[in-house]
């Protein structure tokens, strides 16, 4: 055995910690994962290691033509989309690029192939449910069969990320389409730009650079779950109260970000570019029994739209916080654990460990074991955290009351799930987790900053409860207006804009 002296010079406290939980056969999280595209830990958080390519390489010169002349929009002219049937012409004459994207083994050129397949196999398939919309105000039926040459190279980028043949949130539609207009300027939306579009208005970019602008404080989040889960196993109070507070603080400033949606893209111009970035799976309206990849398979294969629910942040504080013991056993639920596929496998894996992590330290959550420690201060935090989720979560219902349901007669998510119920089934299972830490909370006095916010989401838990519940007894009847649906917000002084 080697005296503890020396043993304190080898290794860190937290190292230390990691060692004995690999040698009791416990799963701990690690400080990064990664895939060599995404490097998820306090560095980069949710956002690539690099800049993406804002563009394809000159061999792809075909390929790369097409995605810059595919928009709705180009600075005011119209681009393929505009005209009904153009895409699927000059996709007629695209070179088959399957056997040079079999050699191509550079991430970051793969990522960029795979989001130019993307946005094309999309706009392929979903044209003619644009131009039917346009006419109607319903989406017509889509084009349910690739060609080989949309096919064979997309499911082969596919299979070297190792993640579905559609439009996907991190690799293509998003985390991984933007470049900087001041490349010395910051994230936010404003000094943002997307690589490839659909419609090419200002709001479809505002719509998806916000993402990426919320993503860029992820690192502080990222960091401070990690480091909070490894105090926490040590005992040192002290510091796991720093770590909850700076992902209460890091969450407050995420919904700050997260409110500039509301002028970053404004909700009548949501629909210039939704139907495009539609799924198939849930989706039968549109696409029947699936999708055709032409010289792939011969069966119809269906995959999930993307969808603000495939970001990661808050299904990482839905674990970390300990929302995730509460939510449902229904096909909502299933809906949220099957989107994890649809994620990078890194980020898969940190979402694994993450989850036996908190189960290792406590079967019923953080909030168990900071009451056993009695870290009343950590808890108070933890709640700031649950209030936080509970903001961005009531947020995105507004958005969805403002953008989706009083702006089109569609009733599905782009994700496939029923627009009125999936984020109601979550904001139960949120406010559930806080009801009991404001019980475990009890009466238990202590002399600090986080008392009075403490005070303050205990005496408001009430209108949150009321506000859904009334949102809810509308929503249930035959007929219900989402302008009504969309002020109680203010009724109940929970309003995400003053307009």
């Amino acid at each position: 055995m080697f005296p503890l002296k020396l043993i304190n010079q080898l290794y860190t406290k937290q190292e230390l910690v990691y060692l004995l939980a690999q040698q009791h056969n416990m799963s701990f999280i690690k400080k990064v994962y990664t895939d060599g595209f995404f490097k998820v830990g306090h560095q980069h958080g949710f956002l690539p290691e690099k800049m993406p390519l804002t563009k394809l390489p000159s061999k792809y010169s075909e390929l790369q033509d097409i995605l810059n002349k595919m928009p709705v929009k180009i600075d005011g002219n119209s681009g393929y989309l505009d005209y009904p049937g153009k895409i699927h012409e000059e996709v007629k004459s695209l070179k088959n690029y399957h056997s040079e994207v079999k050699n191509e083994n550079d991430i970051m050129l793969v990522q960029a192939l795979y989001r130019g397949y993307c946005f094309l196999a999309s706009a392929y398939t979903l044209e003619p449910s644009f131009q039917h919309f346009r006419k109607t105000g319903n989406y017509g039926k889509a084009n349910n069969v690739l060609p080989k040459q949309i096919a064979q190279p997309f499911v082969e980028v596919s299979n070297k990320l190792d993640v579905y043949p559609w439009l996907d949130y991190h690799y293509a539609y998003s985390l991984g389409n933007f470049r900087k207009l001041d490349k010395k300027g910051d994230f936010k939306w404003s000094n943002l730009d997307m690589c490839v579009r659909f419609s090419g208005q200002p709001d479809e970019v505002g719509f998806i650079m916000l993402h990426v602008d919320i993503n860029q404080h992820s690192p502080s989040l990222v960091g401070s779950v990690i480091n909070a889960l490894h105090s926490i196993k040590e005992n040192d109070n002290s510091s796991t109260i720093s770590y909850l507070k700076e992902n209460y603080e890091t969450m407050k400033l995420m919904n700050q970000r997260r409110r500039e949606m509301w002028k970053a893209s404004r909700w009548n111009h949501y629909n210039d570019f939704r139907v495009f970035i539609m799924g198939v799976k849930g989706n039968e309206e549109l696409f029947g029994d699936g999708v055709i990849y032409k010289g792939v398979w011969s069966e119809p294969k269906q995959f999930r739209g993307q969808t603000g629910a495939q970001d990661d942040i808050i299904p990482m504080e839905d674990i970390f916080s300990g929302v995730i013991k509460h939510y449902p056993k229904n096909e909502l639920t299933k809906y949220l654990i099957d989107l994890r596929s649809y994620r990078p496998k890194c980020i898969q894996k940190f979402f694994k460990d993450l989850e036996q992590t908190v189960s290792n330290l406590s079967k019923e959550g953080i909030s168990d074991i900071l009451y056993k420690q009695n870290n009343f201060e950590g808890l108070c935090y933890l709640l700031g955290v649950l209030e936080e989720i509970y903001h961005f979560r009531n947020g995105h219902w507004q958005f969805v009351q403002k953008y989706i349901m009083a702006n089109t007669k569609y009733s599905k998510a782009t994700g496939g799930t029923p627009i009125i119920s999936w984020l109601p089934n979550q904001m139960k299972a949120v406010m559930n987790e806080m009801k009991n830490v404001i019980k475990l909370i009890g009466d238990n006095q202590f002399n600090n900053e986080s008392l009075e916010l403490f005070i303050s989401i205990k005496n408001n838990i009430d209108n949150k409860v009321k506000l859904l519940d009334h949102q809810l007894e509308l929503i249930n009847k035959k007929s219900f207006s989402a302008k009504k649906i969309f002020n109680l917000n203010k009724k109940y002084d929970l309003s995400d804009t003053k307009d």
